[in-house]
């Protein structure tokens, strides 16, 4: 049985080439959906209902190209999943070592916005367009529980996901008359991706002050997630399949975390 009924519907992917991105367009195949990955690189996975168009989703010009060649190829757009994202763990202030590599500059700040921020602007405005035109459609924004809990070491990270938390709540205001859903995801600590690299690994242990290996034990930690464990890439694929799916038609302006009930407490 087709539960969620998105056979023959068409979803973009931002940044669906690894990670949690990969995730969920894989489970969007599963479940019959035409999928377009619109990333940098094209991931591994290949399959006759997914389409990879190489899109900096920075460039308003390239986005417009991508909403083109979708519109030509398929005739319609149902719905857009925001995943591209960046993560440069940094320090406001090193006291250790002022103004070191992993003390926050301009440079690194105004990629995560561009990346994180920007991309869902332009991305959303674009799609946007159509699914008012076609008087339905779901936008989801993948957040993290950084942007609701902020993060040691990951102050302009948590902020960019902070902003996206704003989008979904005053898009699914702006939208909804035109039956448009904008909801929000925020993954907790998850399995290790590609993402999950050494340089990043020595950059966030720095700005905790503790070894690689501290940081690498700690996903491990159970302390302060009831479940007991890491979440799976497939739990938060499984729910943004849902978000999109009519199965959710009255869920919108909201941001929902997935992180196995984890607390500070």
């Amino acid at each position: 049985m087709d539960w969620l009924n998105l056979t023959g519907k068409t979803y973009i992917v931002t940044g669906g080439s690894s990670g949690i991105g990969a995730a969920i367009v894989t489970e969007l195949i599963n479940n019959g959906a035409q999928v377009i990955n619109a990333d940098l690189k094209a991931g591994e996975f290949k399959a006759e209902k997914l389409t990879f168009i190489q899109t900096d989703v920075t460039s308003r010009e390239q986005i417009q190209t991508l909403i083109q060649t979708i519109l030509t190829k398929f005739g319609k757009i149902d719905g857009l999943v925001n995943n591209a994202g960046i993560n440069l763990p940094r320090l406001l202030v090193d006291s250790q070592q002022p103004a070191s590599q992993y003390e926050l500059d301009e440079t690194e700040f105004n990629k995560m916005f561009a990346v994180n921020v920007k991309s869902m602007y332009l991305m959303s405005q674009a799609v946007g367009h159509e699914l008012v035109k076609n008087r339905g459609g779901v936008i989801v924004n993948m957040s993290s529980e950084a942007g609701l809990e902020g993060s040691q070491g990951q102050s302009a990270y948590s902020a960019t996901k902070g902003a996206i938390n704003g989008f979904t709540r005053s898009w699914a205001k702006e939208l909804g008359t035109s039956n448009v859903r904008v909801v929000g995801v925020a993954p907790g600590i998850m399995e290790a991706t590609g993402l999950r690299t050494p340089s990043y690994e020595e950059a966030l242990a720095y700005t905790r002050n503790i070894s690689v290996e501290t940081l690498r034990a700690g996903y491990k930690s159970t302390g302060t997630t009831p479940m007991g464990r890491s979440g799976k890439l497939s739990e938060v694929a499984d729910l943004v399949n849902y978000l999109l799916s009519d199965r959710a038609s009255y869920i919108t302006g909201v941001t929902i975390n997935v992180a196995g009930g984890k607390s500070r407490g």
